[in-house]
């Protein structure tokens, strides 16, 4: 198998990590990549989000699996346009992804579907969102209806930050274009989880689940990030919550998707929060998450060119898909400043210190030549994912920060509390018995 994954990430440095382990695999390359994929793969100067770029790539290096990483690439049609050139590619059609793409697209499958949520409302012009908002003062989330890179949520206590919000999005065009419609939903209390399931159009396997941290902050206060770290499994994760959320979620929402002519295929990503009425769905994701990938990725058992395969070929029945009972914890080194203005260019020293027990994937790193000796420099704001396993949390985060310790680079930040219990809002108090209910 000759295989191409498309993307820049920590996401697609472990996506490489994984492929790797299939022994199917013969070949791989990376377009785009990182210093950490230059370890695994041949990257290649390729910008994920150009279509034709990556097709062109595929063609050129006789690609029999292309994995893409992203979302923005999904969004713009490439696995439709891989298809078309006879690649066969692991994640959704452009039509599909837009249960990530487009939040009404999302909730309205959701409702179709009967799938538990928030309470919403669409709106296209600033006008009939504005007068909604004034009439129902209570605290609201305000959503951009497209792509933002995952900064176009707002969360408002009041009538007036909602106003803000809105206009934000509708006259100021703070999104872009994908602000031009919002979703307004009622806002939802409860700890959060991100569970992560394969599908082949009609199937969804046995889901795994991790927690993200996505305030910069200790103790999660801060501006919103692309995520500071990641743990798995949670304390409240059971069996029990597993299979209502496959039966009332994840099952639902791929044969409702099916039955209206934009099949899934690919990985499905469900942020769900546990409310005190059950598991209410916050949003989908057409892809697999970052940093989660880099703590749940190394679980699977199965081989991974093996089950996307089966997803793409809509034959998932034929493939178990099983996960390693395993806890790891995944903490995010930055650079200073980040998410607000950062430097890059600076040497990271440390990353040769192996250490037993512990994985390090590269987001922003690049690799420069200095004197003919390849240096490892960071060239971005998320710069590396420091994964630590053991036989239970407190194991897998000693293990972790044990070699965040032992890697440096000027500036270099990371929040100190990620896998600490209690630290997700509500893990310990949320009661798996509410599994049941949908209220």
């Amino acid at each position: 198998m000759r295989a191409l994954i498309v993307g820049s990430g920590g996401r697609e440095h472990a996506l490489a990590w994984g492929l790797r382990q299939s022994p199917q695999l013969s070949d791989l390359w990376v377009a785009g990549g990182n210093a950490g994929t230059a370890q695994v793969a041949t990257n290649l100067s390729v910008n994920p989000e150009d279509v034709d770029a990556v097709v062109a790539a595929a063609l050129a290096h006789r690609i029999g699996l292309v994995v893409v990483g992203p979302e923005v690439p999904l969004a713009n049609g490439l696995v439709d346009q891989l298809a078309a050139a006879g690649i066969p590619a692991f994640g959704p059609t452009k039509a599909a992804a837009q249960i990530e793409a487009s939040k009404g697209f999302a909730r309205a499958i959701m409702q179709e579907a009967g799938v538990p949520g928030p309470d919403y409302h669409v709106f296209h012009d600033q006008g009939s969102a504005l007068d909604f908002v004034r009439k129902n003062s209570g605290p609201v989330v305000i959503k951009a209806d497209g792509l933002a890179a995952g900064k176009g949520v707002a969360i408002c206590r009041n009538a007036e930050e909602a106003s803000v919000a809105v206009r934000a999005c509708m006259n100021h065009r703070l999104f872009g274009k994908a602000g031009e419609t919002i979703v307004i939903e009622e806002m939802l209390s409860g700890p959060e989880v991100s569970v992560f399931a394969f599908c082949d159009g009609q199937r969804v396997s046995t889901p795994v689940a991790a927690c993200d941290y996505k305030r910069v902050g200790d103790g999660d206060v801060g501006p919103n990030t692309g995520g500071m770290g990641s743990f798995t499994p949670p304390s409240f994760w059971t069996e029990s919550l597993a299979s209502c959320i496959v039966d009332q979620v994840m099952r639902p929402t791929v044969e409702m998707m099916a039955s209206q002519g934009t099949p899934y295929h690919g990985m499905l990503y469900a942020g769900i929060m546990l409310t005190d009425a059950g598991p209410k769905v916050l949003e989908f994701n057409c892809r697999f998450g970052d940093p989660e990938t880099q703590v749940v990725l190394p679980l699977l058992r199965s081989d991974p060119i093996e089950v996307m395969l089966a997803c793409v070929e809509g034959r998932l029945a034929t493939v178990p898909v099983e996960w390693r009972n395993q806890a790891r914890v995944g903490v995010v080194m930055t650079s200073g400043g980040y998410p607000a203005a950062f430097q890059t260019g600076y040497a990271i020293h440390g990353l040769e210190l192996e250490q037993e027990d512990t994985q390090v994937f590269h987001a922003g790193t690049t690799l420069i030549s200095d004197g003919g000796t390849a240096r490892v420099v960071t060239s971005g704001g998320r710069v590396l994912t420091v994964t630590g396993w053991g036989e239970s949390l407190e194991d897998a985060r000693t293990s972790a920060y044990r070699r965040v310790e032992r890697i440096s680079f000027e500036g270099a930040y990371y929040r100190n509390d990620i896998g600490m219990p209690g630290s997700i809002l509500g893990e310990k108090v949320w009661s798996p018995g509410q599994a049941t209910r949908t209220g």
